[in-house]
C-alpha cells in the first residue's frame, strides 16, 4: 500500500488533470451539475455490480470513475464560487466528527446499534424535521423500503424479534391471498406491496441485504438461462422447439455448474 503522502500526490495530481481538462478539453467544458447527474448513477451501478462480483480491480476502476465525478462537481462549484474541493471534505469531516460523539467526544456507546440510534438522534438535533428527510425519493422501491426501515429502526421504532417479523409477513401473505380470490386488481397491488416491504424488513431481521440477494438471484437465473440456450443451440433448436421437460433438463444441468 502506498503512504500518505503519495496518496495525497495522487489526488492533487487528480485535481490538477481536471482543471486542465475543463480549461482546454472541449467536452469537459460543456459539462454542468446537471450533465454529469446520469452518468454519476450510471458509475455507481456499475460499481456496485463489480462489488457484487468481489472483482477488486473492477472495484478500483469504478472508484476511481466515481472520484472523478466528485472532484468534476467540486469544480464546477468552484467556478460558481459556491464550494469547492476543500469545502467538500470539510464537510464531511465536520459530519464525521459531530455524528460520532463516541470518538470525538465524551459519549458511551455498547454497540453499533447504540450508534445508529445515536446518529438518527443528532440529525434531528441538526435541524431536520423527520428521520425519514435523508431517504432519496429517486431511491428505487426495494433499496427505499430498506432505508426506511433503517432509519425508523434508529430511533426505536421496530420489532423486537425476527420471529415477530416472520409473523407479520405470514399475516401479509394471508390478506395478499385473500384479495387474490377475490380478484380486485387494485387490492391485490395493495397488499403485494406489503408483502414485499414485510420481506425486506424480515430480510433486514436476518442481516440480509435485500437489493444484493435479489441482485445475485437475477445474475444466476441470467447464468441459468443462457446456458439454457446455449444448450439449445448445439442441439439445433430454438427454445420454443424445445418442450418444457427438456428444458428443464438444461436447467438442471445448468444448476449443477457454477452458474
Amino acid at each position: 500500500m502506498t503512504t500518505r503522502s503519495d496518496q495525497i500526490e495522487a489526488f492533487d495530481r487528480l485535481l490538477t488533470i481536471m482543471d486542465e481538462l475543463r480549461e482546454q478539453c472541449p467536452w469537459d467544458k460543456k459539462q454542468t451539475l446537471q450533465t454529469l447527474r446520469h452518468l454519476t448513477i450510471e458509475e455507481t451501478y456499475e460499481l456496485g455490480d463489480a462489488i457484487l462480483d468481489n472483482d477488486f480491480e473492477e472495484i478500483k476502476k469504478e472508484l476511481g470513475d466515481l472520484l472523478l465525478h466528485i472532484v468534476f462537481y467540486a469544480k464546477i462549484g468552484s467556478e460558481t464560487n459556491d464550494f469547492d474541493i476543500a469545502d467538500v471534505a470539510n464537510g464531511i469531516c465536520e459530519k464525521l466528527i459531530n455524528r460520532h460523539p463516541h470518538i470525538y467526544g465524551d459519549v458511551k456507546v455498547k454497540d453499533e446499534e447504540d450508534v445508529k440510534r445515536n446518529w438518527e438522534t443528532i440529525k434531528l438535533k441538526e435541524g431536520k424535521k423527520s428521520v425519514l428527510e435523508g431517504v432519496p425519493n429517486s431511491l428505487p422501491a426495494l433499496v427505499k423500503a430498506n432505508r426506511i426501515q433503517e432509519k425508523v429502526a434508529g430511533v426505536g421504532f421496530d420489532w423486537e424479534k425476527p420471529e415477530q417479523v416472520f409473523e407479520k409477513l405470514e399475516e401479509e401473505l394471508a390478506e395478499f391471498q385473500d384479495e387474490v380470490k377475490a380478484e380486485n386488481r387494485a387490492k391485490m397491488e395493495a397488499e403485494f406491496g406489503d408483502v414485499l416491504f414485510s420481506m425486506v424488513n424480515y430480510a433486514r431481521f436476518l442481516d440480509i441485504n435485500p437489493e444484493n440477494a435479489l441482485e445475485r438471484t437475477n445474475k444466476k437465473f441470467i447464468g441459468r438461462f443462457q446456458f439454457l440456450e446455449k444448450k439449445a443451440k448445439e442441439a439445433g433448436k430454438s427454445l420454443k422447439e424445445l418442450s418444457l421437460a427438456e428444458m428443464d433438463v438444461f436447467w438442471e444441468e445448468a444448476k449443477s455448474t457454477e452458474y
